[in-house]
């Protein structure tokens, strides 16, 4: 097993808990927030600090100053001005990349895919659902969640966070399918059957 597994979701549709079952069924590592602490120890900042940025959209400063300011290094004048959001982006990028150095695992969010763009043993996926299955996933989860209104408002605040940083950071777009090697709706699958496709699709990938 040699393969790097990023996994972008749809919020509810029960990305996290797939990719988590894919580490176990291959015996690799798995990064969801962990990578956070990670990312915080690594680079100086305050794990709250990244935390409060986690897959947050800004709109402040332009997207070619910050990929720029990666490619010269945190040495680069500009990274003293840059706002604290983009170093936050550049730290979980830079860990990232780290792991992904030390061997296989799996990579939930955080624009990991393109991050790792350029690695010929990754392969990068997306795992959406119907809104219904969606909402009652998310009132099962969240004991406050107590309407579907208010599981519809969340679907809506997170996809709409996640698809806006992605967006800005990432050269792709968040969800569609010429972005991923594999997109798969968990509703059709369940997450065992989504689980079984994505191990396959691995396993095929890695005997190519």
């Amino acid at each position: 097993m040699n393969t790097i597994i990023t996994i972008g979701r749809q919020f509810g549709s029960g990305g996290r808990e797939i990719g988590k079952k894919v580490a176990e069924y291959f015996g690799i590592k798995f990064y969801d927030k962990d990578l956070l602490t990670r990312a915080a120890k690594e680079s100086g900042f305050c794990e709250e600090m990244i935390q409060s940025h986690d897959e947050r959209p800004t709109n402040s400063f332009l997207y070619n100053l910050v990929m720029d300011t990666y490619s010269f290094g945190y040495n680069s004048s500009s990274f003293v001005d840059m706002p604290i959001s983009h170093k936050v982006f550049l730290a979980q990028f830079d860990t990232i990349k780290k792991i992904a150095s030390e061997g296989p695992c799996v990579i939930v969010g955080r624009c990991a895919d393109y991050a790792l763009h350029d690695y010929q043993n990754c392969l990068h996926l997306f795992i959406l659902a119907d809104r219904d299955l969606r909402v009652k996933r998310i009132m099962e989860r969240y004991d406050d969640v107590t309407s579907e209104q208010k599981a519809i408002d969340m679907i809506t605040k997170k996809d709409k966070q996640r698809q806006s940083y992605y967006n800005y950071y990432s050269s792709k777009k968040w969800g569609r399918s010429e972005s991923y090697d594999l997109s798969i709706n968990s509703g059709v699958l369940g997450i065992d059957g989504s689980v079984k496709l994505i191990t396959q699709f691995v396993e095929d990938f890695e005997s190519r």
